[in-house]
């Protein structure tokens, strides 16, 4: 009889640890840093993110992203996962025309496959009018909701 409820109890944990896994690999939570997407997310703020590759978003998503690799700029600190996120609104995909005022794009009419511009609710936002495009790599995913 023990050995049958230790037995239920690991298989109860391990499937909870399997579900919590599943559920980790598609979605995350992300508190936002900065006044970039003011007013739709203010610092401090939580949202709930679903993992998703480029070919799943869409023009005006709000998505999670790493800053391009020739970005200097960091925010104050890395995330509890030791890696920097920026939040942003998708402004163009790839085959979209090049929206203005994208830096370094003067070569390019239309955004390059594995590419996307992204630009931050707030005018004073650092996004692809600073950095140019963001690479589709470096997506997290979409973000779902507030939290």
């Amino acid at each position: 009889m023990v050995l049958i409820l230790i037995g239920t109890g690991l298989s109860v944990a391990l499937g909870a640890g399997a579900v919590l896994l599943g559920i980790r690999r598609h979605w995350v939570v992300v508190t936002v840093d900065g006044t970039s997407m003011l007013p739709a997310y203010a610092h401090g703020d939580r949202v709930l993110v679903r993992r998703r590759r480029l070919i799943h978003v869409r023009t005006g998503d709000v998505v999670v992203l790493e800053p391009p690799l020739n970005s200097d700029y960091r925010p104050t600190g890395p995330g509890a996962d030791g890696r920097h996120w920026n939040i942003k609104r998708a402004a163009a995909l790839p085959g979209d025309p090049v929206p203005p005022h994208v830096a370094g794009h003067q070569d390019t009419a239309v955004v390059p496959l594995g590419a996307l511009v992204v630009f931050g609710d707030n005018p004073d936002s650092i996004d692809s009018r600073h950095r140019g495009f963001y690479a589709a790599n470096q997506l997290l995913g979409v973000v779902v909701r507030l939290l």
